[in-house]
């Protein structure tokens, strides 16, 4: 990981972002996204971590994060662990998945291209944190966060995309228990 991709003060808020490996688009069936929130609210209930935004797009996760109990890079460190391994086992026992062999052979392929992966690999190593020291970065990185699924032709307003924090935002309750940002 790059010098200036570190979570360096773990008061502070952090827009993080991370993908499957090659960007393959996983995050299409509901029940892989579904373990990625469950895997959420889990740090949220037990390892103190604070989510105050969130998008699951179909390779990629955005977050907008903090913590009041342990290092958030732990906290990622163990999501991203579990999501995987969670994720995969479904990808390898699911009937009607389509692209099954493609998908496990290139996650495969990853793993084969890293020495510290014993077989798969299906996320990006890195989560490329931006620390949000000011109010219209938060703004800026919330707006594009929320926006991502419109601008992807996924739905016609933010708050309309079931696996994002955009509804929280409109007084309403999504899936995850988000802290919302004042």
């Amino acid at each position: 990981m790059s010098r200036n991709y570190k979570i360096r003060d773990q008061s502070k808020l952090y827009f993080v972002s991370f993908a499957v490996v090659n960007w393959i688009d996983v995050f299409v069936r509901r029940e892989y996204k579904d373990v990625v929130v469950e895997s959420l609210q889990y740090c949220i209930k037990y390892k103190g971590l604070e989510v105050y935004a969130w998008c699951i797009m179909t390779s990629h996760i955005h977050l907008i994060i903090g913590s009041n109990k342990e290092p958030m890079e732990g906290i990622l460190r163990d999501l991203k662990r579990h999501t995987a391994k969670a994720i995969l086992q479904m990808i390898e026992e699911h009937n009607q998945e389509s692209r099954k062999e493609w998908m496990l052979w290139m996650f495969r392929r990853a793993g084969s291209r890293n020495p510290s992966i014993e077989t798969f690999q299906f996320w990006q190593h890195h989560n490329h944190p931006i620390e949000l020291f000011n109010n219209q970065m938060m703004q800026q990185r919330l707006d594009y966060l929320h926006q991502n699924p419109v601008e992807a032709g996924f739905v016609e307003a933010p708050q309309e995309y079931r696996y994002s924090s955009a509804i929280d935002y409109t007084g309403e309750k999504g899936l995850i228990d988000v802290t919302l940002i004042e």
